[in-house]
C-alpha cells in the first residue's frame, strides 16, 4: 500500500541518519537487581529517568531490550516504558552455584541507533534446603580407636548461596561424638565426625546419631542424614593412602569409561583387616560424573562432563579394611575446556529492501557469543569478499552490517549474505546466518532506444492510418520508472508538416502515417522520437527515425518519341538496301515512377508485315529483321508496346509509319488515313494566316506610311526610293503535294532522317515557318523535278 511505502521511505531515511550518529553509543554500564521467583510484570527501575532521556523518547526512538540468547527476562511497559519483570526468575537455573547471579543486557535505541549497556541481577532467596546424597550412613569404627579420631562424612547440598548456602552441621546429643564443619578451598562446607570417648563395643556394639545440616537464611532450613555406627573388634591398623591429595585433569569430550586416575592405599594388617576396598564419597552420587572400582582403586568416567557446567570436582575417596577401619584421601579433578560449543549470533534489528542510491545504509545489527572459554572463546566476524557490504565492530560482541557505498539495482537487485561467526579454538567451530538483502528502485536510468535510428519503409498511396512501424525503448529501472512514453519531437526542418504525416501511440512506439504519400512529392523525410519515463524525476533519451517512400507503380510509360498526340504520324524513311540489323528508328519512351517501376521493355504489338522489322526490347532500337526485296509493301505500319516492370505492370504503344524507298529518291506521300484530317488541318490553317497577315499588314503599312510622311518632308529626292513598298506574290520554294496547293501551319509533312546506318543519332525536325500561298499553278507543281536524295521540311 502507499502507506506501507511511505512508513518503509521513513524507516530508510532514518537508518541512513543511523551512521552518522553512531559515535553517540552509550558505553557506561546501569545495574539492577530483583529477588528471584519474584513475580512477572514485577517494576524493576525507571528506565527513562535512568538514562536521562525526555518523557515518551523511549517509545519516539524504538526502545528495545535485549538479552543474550534472545530470552527477554524483561519488558518494557507499553504506557509508561518502565522496566519490568516478563518472567519469574529462578537464581539457581540460571547461574547454577555461580554468585553473584548479574545477567546482562542492552537497552537499543532504533532512531538514532543508540545502546546502553545494563545488567540485572538476581539476588538469591532461602527456597531450597540443604540435602545429603543418603538418607543414611554407616561407620564402622573399631572399639580400640582413640578419642580424638575423625571420621569423614557425607556432605549435604544447599542449591542457595551466600547466607541462604549451607553453613553448619549439628549431630544429636550423645557423649561419644562431636561434629565439625570445615570449609573446602572453593567454599563448600563438609563435615567431620570427632570421637570424645571410646567405644566399648561389649556395652554398645551400634549407635545411631543425627547428622543435621543447617543454612543461615531465616528462617533456616536444615536437611539430616542417619549416621549409623558398628564398633568393630580390634583392629589396629587402618588403610593408608599413599598420597593424601590426588589431582587429575580430564578434557571435558573424554569418553565414558575413560580412566580418570588410579588411588592406593595399604593395610598392615594380615588377612581380612588387611584386605582394603576403595569407595567414593561424593556429594551426589546419582549425578557425580565418576566411579571407582573398589578393588583396583580406578577412577572411571561414568558421565559425560561438560565444562561450561562444572570445571572443577572435589571427591573424597575412602580404603576400608576388612576389619571395617578406613582411612580417606582428597581427589580433585580439573575439567579442561575443549571447542564443543559453536558460537552463537543473535540478530537484532534488520531492514529489507534499501534504496540503491544512498550510501552506508545500517542493513543489520546482531550480536556474537560463544559459552567456551579462553581461545575457544574469541570469535571472529566475516561476510563473502564480493560483496559490497562491510561488517563494523560496534561495540563488545556487537557488530553492523552497512553498505560499502551505494548501490546498483539494475546491476544486481537481491544480494544473499551469508554472515560467518568463527571462534579461534580447535577445532574451529563455526556458525553462519543467511539473510536476503533487497535493493529498491529510483529512477536513475533514462530509457534506451533499441537502435539509435530506424528506417522505415512505406510505400507510396497508402491508405490513412497505416501502422508504417515501430520505435521500443526500454528502462532499466523498474515499476513505475521503468513504464516508457513515446512521443514525437518538433522537427529540425520547419518546413516539415510532420503533425500531418505520421503520428505515434504513447504507449507503445507504434508509428502510423496519417494521409496518403506520394512518391513522385516527398521521397523520404526524418524526424526524432522521444522516450520518457514516468519515474521522479522524468528521464528521457530520443532516436532518429528515416522514412523512406517506395515507388508504387502509378505511372504508365509516357512516349517521347514519336509523337502521340493526334498530330499527323511521322514516317520513317527505309532504303531497300539496308541490311539485316539496319537501324530504322527509335522508341524514346520514359516513366515517371522509379527503380523496377521505371524500366521500360519494349515489344512489337502489331506490324503489316510480321518479320520483317524487329523491335530491342531493352532500348526501343526498330532494326530491319531480314533483307528488304522488291515484293515487300512500300508503306509499313508498326505498333510498339512500351511496357514497365512494376507489378501489375503499366503500358503504352507507339505507332509508327515506315516508308520503304530506293536510294531516297521516291516522293513522299501522306498516307492515305492521314489526309482527311491533314486536310482539314491546312484549310484551318490558311484561314489563320489569311487573317493574321491581313492585320499584320495593315499595321505595317500604317507604320511605314506615318514614316515616309515624315522623311519625305525632309527631302523629297529621297523619299520616292525610300518609300515605296514593293508589290507582288512572295517567291515560294516550298512544294505542295497535299493536292490542295497549301502547307499546314504546323507541317507539310515532317521526315526523321537518321544519320546513318552505323549511328544512333536522330534529327527531331519540327516546323518552325508559317506557310504562305503557292506561287504556281497544279500542273506547274506538277511539272517541277524533284531532287534526288533532298525533301522539303516545314
Amino acid at each position: 500500500t502507499m502507506q506501507t511505502k511511505v512508513q518503509n521511505k521513513k524507516r530508510q531515511v532514518a537508518f541512513f541518519i543511523l551512521l552518522m550518529l553512531w559515535g553517540e553509543v552509550g558505553s557506561e554500564s546501569i545495574q539492577y537487581s530483583v529477588l528471584e521467583e519474584t513475580e512477572s510484570g514485577t517494576f524493576v527501575a525507571n528506565l527513562t529517568k535512568d538514562l536521562g532521556l525526555r518523557v515518551g523518547e523511549l517509545a519516539a526512538r524504538g526502545a528495545r531490550i535485549v538479552f543474550k540468547g534472545n530470552r527477554q527476562h524483561l519488558q518494557l511497559d507499553p504506557q509508561t516504558h518502565d522496566l519490568l519483570l516478563n518472567e519469574k526468575l529462578d537464581r539457581e537455573e540460571l547461574c547454577g552455584s555461580t554468585e553473584p547471579c548479574v545477567l546482562p543486557f542492552q537497552v537499543l535505541l532504533e532512531n538514532p541507533l543508540q545502546f546502553f549497556q545494563a545488567s540485572l541481577r538476581v539476588r538469591d532467596i532461602n527456597d531450597h534446603a540443604p540435602e545429603f546424597p543418603a538418607r543414611e550412613m554407616l561407620l564402622k569404627i573399631s572399639e580400640i580407636t582413640m578419642p580424638g579420631k575423625i571420621f569423614p562424612l557425607k556432605m549435604a547440598h544447599d542449591l542457595d548461596t551466600g547466607s541462604n548456602g549451607l553453613q553448619s552441621y549439628t549431630i544429636s546429643s550423645n557423649p561419644h561424638f562431636h561434629v565439625l564443619t570445615r570449609n573446602r578451598s572453593e567454599g563448600r562446607k563438609f563435615p567431620e565426625l570427632v570421637l570424645d570417648k571410646p567405644l566399648d563395643r561389649e556395652e554398645q556394639p551400634r549407635l545411631t546419631l543425627t547428622l543435621t545440616a543447617l543454612d543461615g537464611g531465616s528462617p533456616p532450613r536444615s536437611g539430616t542424614s542417619e549416621i549409623h555406627i558398628q564398633v568393630l573388634d580390634i583392629n589396629d591398623n587402618i588403610p593408608e593412602f599413599a598420597q593424601e591429595l590426588y589431582e587429575a585433569q580430564i578434557p571435558e569430550n573424554n569418553p565414558l569409561g575413560s580412566l580418570v586416575i588410579t588411588v592406593s592405599a595399604r593395610d598392615l594388617d594380615a588377612g581380612s583387616f588387611g584386605k582394603v576396598s576403595y569407595a567414593l564419597f561424593q556429594v551426589d552420587d546419582i549425578n557425580q560424573p565418576f566411579e571407582i572400582n573398589a578393588i583396583t582403586g580406578e577412577i572411571r568416567l561414568r558421565k559425560a562432563l561438560d565444562f561450561e557446567e562444572v570445571q572443577s570436582y572435589d571427591v573424597d575417596v575412602e580404603a576400608t579394611d576388612g576389619g571395617g577401619l578406613s582411612g580417606k584421601c582428597s581427589l580433585v579433578v580439573r575439567v579442561l575446556d575443549v571447542n564443543d560449543n559453536a558460537p552463537e549470533l543473535t540478530m537484532s534489528f534488520f531492514i529489507s529492501p534499501i534504496p540503491e542510491n544512498l550510501p552506508e545504509i545500517i542493513v543489520a545489527v546482531f550480536s556474537v557469543s560463544d559459552a567456551d572459554s579462553g581461545h575457544n572463546q574469541q570469535v571472529i566476524c566475516s561476510i563473502e569478499n564480493n560483496l559490497p557490504f562491510l561488517l563494523r565492530l560496534s561495540m563488545e560482541n556487537f557488530y553492523t552490517l552497512v553498505t560499502d557505498g551505494a548501490l546498483d539495482r539494475e546491476s544486481r537487485a537481491e544480494y544473499n549474505i551469508t554472515i560467518t561467526v568463527t571462534d579461534l579454538g580447535t577445532p574451529r567451530l563455526k556458525t553462519q546466518q543467511s539473510i536476503t538483502v533487497l535493493v529498491s528502485d529510483v529512477n536513475d536510468n533514462a530509457p534506451a532506444f533499441t537502435q539509435t535510428s530506424y528506417t522505415l519503409f512505406v510505400r507510396e498511396n497508402n491508405s490513412p492510418a497505416l501502422h508504417i512501424g515501430s520505435v521500443s525503448a526500454t528502462d532499466r529501472d523498474s515499476g513505475t520508472n521503468a513504464q516508457v512514453t513515446y512521443s514525437l519531437l518538433p522537427p529540425q526542418d520547419p518546413h516539415l508538416p510532420l503533425p500531418s504525416l505520421v503520428s505515434i501511440n504513447a504507449d507503445n512506439g507504434h508509428l502510423f502515417a496519417l494521409r496518403s504519400l506520394d512518391y513522385e512529392a516527398l521521397q523520404e523525410f526524418e524526424f526524432r522520437v522521444g522516450a520518457t519515463d514516468r519515474g521522479s524525476p522524468e528521464l528521457s533519451s530520443e532516436a532518429l527515425v528515416r522514412v523512406l517512400v517506395l515507388d508504387a507503380n502509378d505511372n504508365s510509360p509516357f512516349v517521347l518519341y514519336p509523337l502521340q498526340n493526334g498530330s499527323a504520324p511521322c514516317t520513317e524513311l527505309v532504303p531497300r538496301t539496308a541490311e539485316p540489323g539496319y537501324l530504322v528508328t527509335k522508341v524514346v519512351a520514359v516513366d515517371g515512377d522509379s527503380g523496377q517501376n521505371a524500366w521500360l521493355s519494349y515489344q512489337l504489338l502489331k506490324a503489316t508485315e510480321p518479320g520483317l522489322f524487329g523491335v530491342w526490347a531493352h532500348n526501343g532500337e526498330v532494326r530491319t529483321s531480314r533483307l528488304l526485296s522488291e515484293r515487300d509493301a512500300a508503306k509499313h505500319r508498326l505498333v510498339v508496346l512500351v511496357k514497365d516492370n512494376g507489378e501489375p505492370p503499366r503500358s503504352a504503344t507507339a505507332t509508327l509509319h515506315l516508308l520503304l524507298v530506293d536510294g531516297f529518291s521516291q516522293p513522299y506521300l501522306l498516307l492515305p488515313e492521314a489526309a482527311p484530317a491533314q486536310a482539314q488541318a491546312d484549310w484551318l490553317t490558311v484561314y489563320l494566316v489569311v487573317a493574321l497577315a491581313s492585320v499584320s499588314s495593315l499595321f505595317l503599312l500604317s507604320v511605314l506610311l506615318f514614316v515616309a510622311v515624315r522623311l519625305c518632308k525632309r527631302s523629297r529626292a529621297a523619299s520616292v526610293g525610300r518609300c515605296s513598298v514593293p508589290e507582288g506574290p512572295f517567291p515560294g520554294h516550298l512544294v505542295d503535294v497535299s493536292g490542295t496547293r497549301t502547307l499546314s501551319q504546323s507541317y507539310q509533312y515532317e521526315v526523321c532522317l537518321m544519320g546513318g546506318s552505323g549511328t544512333n543519332e536522330f534529327k527531331f525536325l519540327k516546323p518552325i515557318i508559317p506557310n504562305f500561298p503557292p506561287q504556281g499553278t497544279e500542273r506547274e507543281m506538277e511539272e517541277t523535278p524533284a531532287l534526288p536524295n533532298s525533301f522539303p521540311f516545314s
